[in-house]
């Protein structure tokens, strides 16, 4: 894993000296992103420079070192991530003629494209990548990203320079970047808890969209492609709808086994030392009891827990890795050091970033980087498999309400939203068996869901904070929230539901968090269930195995059944939370009470104080819990506090 950056400068009046200095400038500030070397290559004539900081994985000797220049001379790349079929790759290349001088992905990375072209070269890769190409034959910048979203990769146009980088922070050292906050994208961040690709929350900075490449000319500043698809989420969802595994549910399981384990192996490849979160849910256990299969030592793993009983599931992963004998690793956090990492969010995360799980993620991955400098996870198994309560319930909510005449949901809604949660968690009328934590927010959703016109309305209401957050931002421009493509149609609902949580939820929330709070400590994570052939076989599984009898990710669980026995698996999901709520009331209120000081906010300008206030008055009082969508105010307010104090 590394951080890239760089830039052109179309005018060329540059000198060699100040597009070094100026690229370096920009790579330190993506240091944690690669402490092991710095690296950089200019081109007066041209005026571009690029930047590379690397933290050594695979080849670790200088052989490996980037920016790194095609054996030819005509390539120059600059690349962050993996690609996990390398040697693969270099074994086809090299019974065409192609010799290689060390052992990096990077080396077959640049050969590939110039065997082949980008376009080809990018449909060969399995990996996570983000990567910048200058071709210096034919003058063009490509800038490119993985097939999911898994690595982050800025770009736009100064006036008359071109920027780009894996981080916000070494874009806006160059002395050409201005500072504009983009209005229009604030209602989107208070829907959604994050900043959906393409936007970013700078004017003129936008984020690479996953699958795709752009072209940058430096004869026409200002210029870039638009983007260019070499796969997509949308053709392997139709195409393995339209051509489904026609097998037994057993011979499914083994088929998942096959195709998850090849990426499990492949991701398993390093030249240092490498673990696994393990959080005892489902998609984790399942990708740590396929390594430890595959290994001949325990392997390291690594959790969290918490003293609140509510929160905590570090005992369920210390029983799964007791099970498969693993070399297991637990930290219990006191709720002063979970705190304590708050005044870093936003030096983490560059623009507002306001998914709370975040705090526990950057926890698990510093107590990991002690041990170990690459860790696998058990990302984008809910979103391929079924594993949200709106892909259980979504459609049967939606079938159930949609005939009822809206007169009569719309006062049901208002008659639910009267009640607080508290009190409907409380219940008297409810049997004991249906009483948590997480009810009454459940209820006050389905409040919200009987007053939705239609299904992507619906969606849109169970995945929003702020549901009308445009009544609370200040001048902006209503931008498309959803960018759902009409003409995908999929045989259910909860296949769509999936679909739009594979185009949006994960790759803009759960691997934003994720890449920031690991490479933030220098420790590089792997998805196996986001190799684009497990992606691709999910596709081509019938729903009808993946949510059955109402059971989320079954074939999952029939998998992990193989490994671990079934009284370790089957229990309610907590999630990987942090009680904010709680928080905001006590040790954290005064904080609050001044960053949401209604003063203030007139005089900032981006948010009307009424509503934000209202939320507030209603969440310390206890009538009300609102601290996912004060949480939302919070960061963007921590955000702008430090931009503010970094242009002092």
């Amino acid at each position: 894993m590394c951080g890239i950056a760089g830039y052109i400068d179309s005018l060329c009046q540059t000198g060699n000296d100040k597009l070094q200095s100026t690229v370096l400038r920009m790579t330190d500030k993506v240091q944690s992103r690669g402490p092991d070397y710095s690296g950089t290559w200019v081109d007066e004539e041209n005026g571009i420079a690029l930047g590379h900081r690397r933290l050594s994985i695979i080849d670790l000797s200088p052989e490996g070192h980037q920016p790194m220049l095609s054996k030819n001379g005509r390539y120059v790349l600059v690349f962050n991530g993996e690609i996990y079929n390398y040697v693969a790759l270099r074994s086809e290349l090299e019974v065409s003629g192609v010799s290689f001088k060390g052992r990096s992905d990077t080396e077959v990375m640049i050969e590939s494209i110039e065997k082949w072209g980008i376009k080809k070269a990018l449909t060969k890769f399995t990996g996570m990548f983000a990567f910048a190409l200058w071709d210096r034959k034919e003058r063009l910048l490509y800038l490119a990203r993985d097939r999911i979203g898994e690595k982050p990769l800025y770009y736009g146009w100064m006036g008359k320079t071109f920027l780009f980088g894996s981080e916000l922070k070494a874009l806006k050292v160059h002395p050409e970047f201005v500072w504009n906050v983009n209005k229009d994208v604030l209602p989107l961040y208070l829907r959604y808890n994050c900043i959906p690709a393409p936007f970013s929350i700078y004017e003129n900075i936008s984020k690479v969209m996953s699958a795709t490449y752009l072209i940058i000319n430096p004869d026409k500043p200002s210029y870039v492609s638009d983007p260019i698809s070499y796969w997509s989420v949308k053709c392997a969802a139709e195409n393995g709808i339209q051509y489904p595994i026609n097998c037994s549910e057993e011979e499914a399981v083994s088929h998942l086994d096959q195709v998850l384990r090849k990426a499990v192996k492949q991701q398993m490849v390093s030249d240092v030392p490498l673990g696994a979160f393990l959080s005892g849910g489902i998609d984790s256990s399942t990708i740590v009891a396929l390594m430890q299969s595959e290994s001949s030592r325990p392997i390291k793993t690594f959790t969290i827990g918490y003293h609140q009983k509510e929160y905590n599931e570090a005992g369920y992963a210390k029983e799964v890795a007791s099970y498969l004998k693993t070399d297991h690793t637990e930290l219990y956090v006191t709720e002063q050091q979970a705190m304590e990492v708050i005044p870093k969010l936003p030096f983490i995360y560059d623009e507002p970033f306001s998914d709370s799980s975040q705090i526990p993620t950057f926890l698990v991955s510093e107590l990991a980087r002690q041990h170990v400098t690459v860790c696998l996870s058990g990302d984008g198994g809910d979103e391929l498999f079924g594993g949200y309560n709106r892909h259980v319930w979504g459609e049967k909510i939606w079938k159930n309400i949609k005939y009822v005449p809206k007169s009569i949901r719309h006062m049901a809604a208002l008659s639910l939203g009267k009640i607080s949660p508290q009190k409907l968690e409380n219940s008297w009328f409810l049997p004991s068996k249906y009483k948590n934590r997480f009810l009454g927010e459940y209820l006050h959703k389905f409040a919200d869901i009987l007053q939705v016109n239609s299904f992507t309305d619906m969606y849109q209401s169970l995945t929003s904070h702020w549901k009308k957050p445009q009544q609370v931002v200040k001048n902006h421009l209503l931008l498309d929230s959803l960018h759902y493509d009409s003409s995908t149609i999929f045989p259910t609902l909860t296949e769509t539901i999936m679909y739009l949580d594979m185009m949006h939820y994960l790759p803009d929330d759960i691997l934003v968090k994720v890449d920031r709070a690991s490479m933030s400590v220098s420790l590089e994570t792997r998805a196996p269930f986001l190799d684009h052939n497990v992606v691709e076989f999910a596709w081509r599984i019938p729903l009808s195995m993946k949510i059955k009898e109402n059971e989320s990710k079954w074939l999952i669980r029939q998998l992990l059944y193989r490994h671990v026995p079934r009284k370790l698996i089957d229990r309610p999901k907590l999630g990987f939370g942090v009680p904010i709520g709680h928080w905001l009331r006590g040790p954290l209120k005064e904080w609050t009470e001044e960053l949401l000081d209604e003063g203030r906010l007139l005089s900032e300008g981006y948010f009307h104080p009424l509503p934000i206030r209202q939320k507030w008055e209603e969440h310390v009082t206890g009538k009300r819990n609102w601290h996912h969508l004060l949480w939302d105010i919070l960061m963007f307010q921590t955000w702008l506090e430090k931009e503010k104090r970094s242009q002092e």
